[in-house]
This record gives C-alpha cells, structure tokens and sequence, in this order.
C-alpha cells in the first residue's frame, strides 16, 4: 500500500487532526514499519506537491476539522483541483473531527464525501467522524486515553486491511445526537460559564479577551 496522509486544518501541526493522525499511525506502523509522510493542505505553497503525493498514491486519507458544518477551505480548493485529475481505482478514506459532542454535524459533509467519492470513481473507505475533539489538547490523559487507543486500534487495522474498522467507525460517533441527561448537564455548564473556560483562555491569548462582546457590523 502507497498511502498519502493529508491533513486539512488550518492549525496544521498545532492541530487536533494532527494529534489523531499521530495516534492512528502509532497504530499503523505496529503493523507495517513504512514511514509516512503527512501533507498539510494549509501549507498552500506546496500546493504542486499535494497534487503530485495524491497522483502516485493508491490509498489516500484526509484528515480534517468541521468549521460550522463546512470544511476548511484549503480542503474544498484540493478536492476542486484534484478533480480534473483522473484518478479513479484510488481507494480514499476520510477523518472529519469536530468540536461538537454530536456526530450528527458531521452527517451532511459526509454525504458530500460520499457524492464526490462516487463522481471521481474512488474505491470509498468511509468517513471516521469524532466529535467532542477541541479541548483534547488540554485534557488530562484520563479523559483521551480511550480515544487515542481507539484511533491506534483503527491505524492497526487499516494497515493490517487497506480499510477502517467497521466497529471502531461505529463507536467513533457515539453519540449521534445527545441524551437528555447530557443535553442537561452542557446547559448548566454554560449557565455557570464554565462553557467559556476554554474560548476565554483563547480570548486572552490572542489579546481579545476585551473584545469579546465587540459589534463591529451594528448599524
């Protein structure tokens, strides 16, 4: 298997696509020791070098975040170019993260993954989606180790089969849309402003904490 890793955030290696992908070939290479390269889309000065990994692979992963339902738009620009290249027979697989504890965000990307695959005559691998990924890059270990050991488990497999494990996808999306209990409890997490912590820190770290209640379009 020639397998191309393309890793579409904006964050690039700062991103919580590149934690997974790292996760997943810790998994790969238990399996097959090949060494492999991930591409970052949002690094636009080597878009000719995207286009030419993705050419001489037969196996490609794309690995990227959902923005507000959509995805970023290095990803949308690769996809719009690589579909003037003939590239059928390829066997292409994708990996759609979120910020959202629901799946269910994810489901209408999925489907344009889904159409697009069919377009260009891919051999489709499916889509892992995981939500609820944001804040994993300051969580205790406690709270991703069960993640993590899934997405080492889903690179073994893919090594071991050229597929993502059936099961391991299934498990990867729970919940598809939340519990009532849990609907609950994120309601009084943000009452409490405790839904904040993470976006403030933000805030103060790119020195707009003061800005936050900011209208610049108001008439």
């Amino acid at each position: 298997m020639q397998l191309a890793i393309f890793n579409g955030s904006p964050r690039k290696t700062k991103s919580n696509s590149t934690i997974l992908i790292q996760k997943f070939l810790n998994g790969y290479n238990n399996y097959d020791h090949t060494d492999i390269h991930v591409h970052y889309l949002a690094d636009t000065s080597k878009n000719t070098e995207h286009i030419e990994k993705f050419i001489e692979a037969d196996t490609v992963i794309i690995i990227f975040p959902l923005y507000t339902d959509a995805m970023p738009g290095q990803v949308k620009y690769f996809l719009e170019t690589i579909e003037n290249i003939d590239s059928s027979g390829k066997s292409v697989g994708f990996i759609v993260q979120s910020g959202f504890p629901e799946s269910h965000h994810s489901i209408f990307i999925e489907r344009y993954l889904q159409k697009i695959s069919k377009t260009m005559g891919w051999n489709y691998l499916g889509t892992i989606i995981k939500g609820g990924v944001e804040g994993i890059q300051i969580m205790p270990p406690s709270m991703t180790q069960k993640l993590f050991l899934n997405f080492e488990k889903l690179g073994f497999y893919f090594a071991s089969t050229g597929e993502f494990d059936p099961a391991i996808l299934k498990k990867l999306r729970e919940p598809y849309r939340m519990s009532f209990i849990r609907l609950l409890f994120f309601r009084m997490v943000i009452i409490t402003g405790l839904g904040n912590f993470y976006w403030n820190s933000k805030l103060k770290e790119n020195n707009a904490y003061n800005q936050r209640f900011a209208q610049p379009y108001q008439s």
